[in-house]
């Protein structure tokens, strides 16, 4: 994943389980010379991510671990399905345990809900996005899952592309005059929100280059696809669900671009189990 620098996730979210103290429980308990075996497995039908991540936390508390990965990033999976099995030692897998279970259950619950939708719009020709309703720091890995999903990414920040929504509309003094100022500003890709048909002429006249159409019915989105008539692509947005997202791709929009994948995605019913 570029951009994403897993060594220091890892350690920074392990730091932040042990405290200054440490796995108090398992020193207490477990014997400093015991060993664990153990699978990993799903409860759920999911679309799995993150093994890797998961595999990450516990070879950083021991790194002579073995692990033996059954499935890859990507695979549907039927409930029951065993995802990996590892053998170490104890203490150290099971401080790495919850941390591990935590990163593969809400990437796969991201992935999981990506690919419903995903399914639910196949064979219309628009293609899913995701957005930046992402957790912070965690923005990289939750893209991750979308991708890993069947989803595209969108933006990655603010950097990548200009996006004028309403409120830049509203300071600059319209969409022509916002649009006029980030072409002036050098900016190759310019996204640009509509809420109405009448804005479109005047954000094409301008130089968008990506039209949103936001909160749009499918009656006025088959309006405002025609209307764009082909010159940019054109992204469906705001208030899409999985009952809702078939009649919007059919209206003919290039994208469709959901937030609660990775704002609402619930966690993916995933545990690890001591195995003799």
């Amino acid at each position: 994943m570029i951009g994403f620098d897993l060594d220091r996730f890892v350690r920074s979210t392990l730091a932040e389980d042990l405290g200054e103290t440490g796995d108090i429980t398992s020193d207490a308990v477990v014997p400093v010379d015991a060993a664990f075996s153990g699978v990993m497995d799903s409860r759920d039908a999911i679309t799995v991510a993150g093994l890797n991540i998961a595999e990450a936390f516990f070879r950083h508390l021991d790194p002579e671990v073995r692990i033996e990965r059954l499935v890859e990033d990507g695979a549907r999976l039927e409930p029951g399905t065993e995802l990996l099995r590892l053998h170490g030692r104890a203490r150290a897998l099971l401080t790495a345990e919850r941390s591990a279970l935590n990163t593969v259950q809400h990437l796969s619950g991201i992935a999981t809900l990506t690919r419903a939708h995903v399914d639910a719009i196949a064979g219309t020709g628009a293609t899913l996005l995701d957005t930046r309703k992402t957790i912070p720091g965690l923005r990289v890995l939750e893209k991750y899952a979308t991708r890993t999903g069947g989803a595209r990414n969108h933006r990655m920040g603010l950097w990548d592309a200009a996006m004028i929504k309403d409120n830049h509309v509203a300071v600059a003094g319209g969409v022509a005059e916002a649009v006029r100022r980030a072409r002036a500003a050098g900016i190759a890709d310019i996204i640009v929100e509509v809420d109405r048909i009448d804005q479109i002429a005047a954000a094409l006249d301008a130089g968008a280059t990506h039209l949103l159409l936001d909160n749009m019915a499918p009656a006025v989105l088959i309006e405002a696809v025609a209307a764009v008539d082909g010159r940019v692509p054109t992204e469906a947005s705001g208030g899409v669900t999985l009952a809702t997202i078939r009649a919007i791709a059919e209206t003919g929009v290039t994208f469709i671009s959901v937030g609660r994948l990775t704002q609402s995605a619930p966690a993916a019913d995933i545990g690890l189990d001591f195995t003799v």
